[in-house]
């Protein structure tokens, strides 16, 4: 055993030459210069139904919509505005006032109009919450609605239907501007 082991060694451990160029081979070295992408942190919490990311000063609070919402209804829950409360305390905190979005998205299923049209109501639905929350923050409120059509994760995978992705996909962002 020991003797294989310092064979092994030895083998990994001696220095190998470089291999040399065919012969007659001439060409240009280059550098390659690719892009960097910025690199965004997600930070999600523990049963996925929170996430918070920063790009840059912007900072992107998502909520699943299985939080906020019943199924395919968009009027928020009384757990919800606990839920919002806290965002709005991190808007407050956090924020540099401004424009504040509020984004709802879907999952694939269902008419594009329709997901469009649910995603709407319910950024709408959180944009009022919220208006009372942050009336004295100095903050403009914007809701739009994106249906299925800005998914965070796909909704197949391997050509079959992934639930866990979905439930991620339904969600609403509350997107605002951080201090410096």
């Amino acid at each position: 055993m020991f003797r294989s082991l310092s064979v092994a060694l030895s083998l990994v451990l001696s220095p190998t030459p470089a291999p040399s160029p065919p012969a007659g081979a001439t060409g240009a070295v280059e550098d390659l210069m690719l892009p960097v992408e910025d690199v965004i942190g997600e930070i999600e919490s523990l049963d996925g139904t929170e996430s918070e990311s920063r790009q840059g000063r912007q900072v992107t609070v998502a909520l699943t919509s299985d939080v906020l919402f019943a199924l395919d209804k968009w009027r928020l829950t009384a757990k919800a505005r606990q839920r919002l409360s806290q965002v709005a305390e991190k808007v407050k905190a956090d924020g540099a006032g401004g424009v504040v979005r509020i984004d709802g998205h879907t999952d694939d299923q269902g008419s594009e109009a329709y997901n469009v049209t649910l995603s709407r109501r319910r950024a709408q639905a959180v944009r009022t919450a919220m208006s009372g929350l942050l009336s004295d923050a100095g903050v403009t409120l914007e809701a739009r609605g994106y249906g299925e059509s800005r998914p965070k994760w796909p909704n197949v995978v391997n050509g079959k239907p992934d639930k866990k992705n979905r439930a991620r996909n339904r969600r609403v962002e509350v997107v605002f501007t951080a201090r410096q």
